[in-house]
């Protein structure tokens, strides 16, 4: 039978627009667990799209959001810079023809810079919504003045999954949990360990993250190789999202080499089993991390600073503990248990809208 205009749609239906591509070895997005979250919450959750090429992709999230009206109340659409902006821009034009509300979730570090070289653009799209959110206190601040009624909705994470440790006298056992991108500036991170090496000659670093493919793996291979640190830093790819927790047990010390950030889910899980964070200082990461309490903050792309604040947790006494205690009860407060009934409220506000227009 044939589903006449809306009819028989389930009470709650919802198309997630967004970069489904954990299954072809890319790192699981925000996107993915709100899907798999809200179908638990009794939502019908239709997901595009999860096809690694990007032409491809943007075509399928288009024809996706026309062809499948009928089929969904309500829509959520990732908006990042650069193309993909353009993309999200796409997505909500097919979306306003199809006569469907939707909200529109902000993300990237490079958003706010985008934003100021397109302002009408960006304004025009923010305003086409029914609603906004973003799960950064610093986008929040940076993008309001493209729409002032901005929502903060956290990233979450399942506080159950990690494991937490106090640490109470670090080891010099070392995380770095990210993709190898330029952004993300991993080479940072051998640079930064030659400094240590000779104060701590059992240091040990575990870059843990899928190859995006511009050449970054491959310059940190390099720079490992030319330092002299090809048995202290282990390479062991991407992993799958069930396994970070145990990754991340296997260090006391998470590093954050990143030039470009906005609110990391990767941060989150590392507080989260009570690692102890040092992070360069940039985008939404002030916004995230205090500096002395969860946290160590240092400038971007500065490997001296870096390694001495992983110096200080090595040696100083009580930091260690201090700042471990600290990084989990600052994750606790990105639990689902408390992000989910905002996100299923909110679909609820937008989706009453179109049926009482």
């Amino acid at each position: 039978m044939l589903i006449q205009s809306g009819a028989f749609l389930s009470r709650k239906t919802v198309l997630i627009v967004g970069n489904f591509l954990s299954a072809a070895g890319y790192n699981r997005s925000f996107c993915e667990d709100l899907a798999e979250r809200l179908r638990a919450a009794r939502w019908s959750v239709i997901t595009t799209s999860c096809k690694p090429n990007r032409l491809v992709r943007l075509m399928d999230m288009v024809t996706t959001a026309w062809r499948r009206r009928n089929e969904y109340e309500v829509a959520q659409v990732d908006v990042f810079s650069g193309p993909a902006f353009f993309w999200a821009e796409a997505v909500c034009w097919i979306l306003r023809k199809a006569d469907k509300p939707y909200i529109l979730t902000l993300h990237g570090g490079n958003l706010p810079q985008f934003a100021r070289r397109y302002p009408r653009r960006v304004s025009n799209l923010l305003n086409s919504a029914a609603a906004v959110t973003t799960p950064s206190r610093y986008l929040l601040e940076q993008m309001k003045a493209y729409r002032s009624d901005i929502l903060l909705l956290p990233n979450a994470i399942d506080l159950s999954r990690y494991r937490f440790r106090l640490r109470q006298r670090a080891q010099p056992r070392l995380i770095w949990l990210r993709a190898f991108h330029s952004i993300y500036n991993p080479t940072l991170a051998p640079w930064m360990l030659a400094q240590l090496a000779s104060d701590f000659p059992d240091i040990h670093l575990i870059m843990v993250g899928p190859d995006k493919g511009d050449g970054s793996l491959q310059k940190t291979l390099q720079v490992t190789e030319k330092l002299g640190l090809s048995s202290r830093i282990t390479f062991p790819g991407g992993v799958p999202k069930s396994a970070v927790p145990e990754w991340l047990d296997k260090g006391d010390i998470f590093i954050n080499t990143t030039n470009v950030d906005n609110t990391p889910v990767s941060v989150i899980e590392a507080m989260a089993c009570g690692l102890c964070v040092v992070s360069t200082n940039v985008g939404g990461i002030p916004y995230l991390l205090e500096h002395e309490k969860d946290a160590l903050l240092v400038p971007a792309n500065d490997a001296e600073a870096m390694a001495k604040a992983v110096h200080r947790i090595l040696t100083e006494s009580g930091l260690t503990e201090h700042l471990s205690s600290n990084a989990r009860k600052k994750a606790e407060q990105f639990d689902w248990s408390a992000v989910l009934p905002q996100w299923d409220r909110l679909l609820e506000m937008v989706k009453g809208m179109r049926q009482h227009a």
